[in-house]
């Protein structure tokens, strides 16, 4: 018996040894692996953020658990690290620093604030732009103009031409919209009247309390306003990571994800069709290629927003998208709105 209790305590002094060494100082890294596990990170996961705290000396390591500042300090020292050592690109720095990132993300999109979803139709936010489903007609872009306590007032919808002396009044549709920081929704409502002919043409809509949530976000979208080219591709899987140096169609990107992209270009274009952009954010040149997945036409413009779900990106070029998407290193002056999104 004694010679088992005297082997059990050898084996968690070595164990408490080796995580000291594992971690330095006097922190309780028993504890940090617990409240890792406790928040569903893998041990592997744990080991990797464990390492990441004692790099950055965190004076309370269980920060990285939940603290989104904590985390892009984190980042930005080990990414200032491995350029003073010129080793940026290597493997396996890339992947680490990759991993980080999707930590990031992780623990971001665990607050509540990003899971708690709307429950009725009078929390939308004015200026939000919504599609309104006509059945038999198609689908109309329009955008909450006062959200109020009987009805929503809602811009005039644009989209197919409907026949002379068409009243909305009375019809039944399907509206639905993009949530920033949520997710998707879709409620019925009915169209309360119609006031065309007046000075500000606009719908009065009722309200739903059943709305329905689907597409949460994923990843994380910024809304910018920069310059791209794009390029036509037969097949999505011909691309590659090298820098285009032929002039492309000139477009403009309106916002970005690691997910993919939405993005303006002159004229119509069709669903299903394979691009790759290549464009600007602050100091990097990123390449991204995918499947336009969604066309709203502007026909008073000439105009088609894309919205485009990209491949998987180079590593490097991830890393570096991500880097600007969360302003590690504040390279946006003006962080641009930041919104979570699912694939395009």
């Amino acid at each position: 018996m004694w010679i088992i209790l005297g082997t059990i305590f050898v084996l968690l002094v070595a164990l408490l040894i080796i995580m000291r060494r594992m971690g330095g100082g006097n922190f309780p890294w028993v504890q940090f692996y617990a409240k890792g596990r406790e928040s569903g990170f893998s041990m592997k996961e744990v080991h990797l953020l464990r390492k990441v705290a004692v790099e950055n000396r965190l004076e309370n390591p269980t920060s990285l658990f939940w603290s989104i500042k904590q985390l892009d300090r984190s980042i930005r020292g080990m990414i200032t690290k491995f350029r003073n050592e010129g080793t940026t690109i290597d493997d396996s720095n890339v992947a680490f620093i990759g991993k980080l990132f999707d930590f990031r993300r992780r623990v971001e999109l665990n607050l509540p604030k990003y899971k708690l979803g709307l429950k009725s139709s009078r929390k939308i936010a004015t200026h939000q732009k919504i599609k309104i489903n006509l059945p038999g007609a198609g689908t109309y872009m329009s955008s909450v103009v006062e959200n109020l306590r009987k009805y929503i007032a809602v811009s005039y919808p644009e989209g197919p031409v409907l026949p002379e002396g068409f009243d909305w009044k009375g019809q039944e549709i399907a509206v639905s919209f993009w949530r920033g920081d949520d997710a998707g929704y879709i409620f019925d409502s009915n169209v309360l009247d119609d006031y065309s002919e007046k000075n500000y043409a606009i719908l009065h809509i009722t309200h739903s309390d059943n709305l329905v949530r689907n597409q949460k976000r994923s990843s994380v979208r910024i809304d910018v306003n920069n310059p791209a080219q794009l390029y036509l591709l037969k097949n999505v899987t011909e691309t590659n990571d090298v820098e285009e140096k032929s002039a492309g169609l000139r477009c403009r990107l309106m916002d970005v994800s690691e997910g993919g992209a939405a993005l303006i270009i002159g004229g119509r274009a069709k669903v299903g069709i394979n691009i790759k952009l290549q464009f600007r954010l602050g100091p990097y040149k990123i390449r991204m290629s995918g499947i336009v997945r969604g066309v709203n036409f502007n026909p008073k413009k000439n105009q088609s927003v894309l919205h485009m779900q990209a491949a998987p990106l180079h590593p490097v070029i991830r890393n570096q998208l991500l880097s600007y998407v969360y302003n590690i290193f504040g390279e946006r002056e003006q962080p641009s709105n930041v919104r979570r999104v699912t694939s395009y």
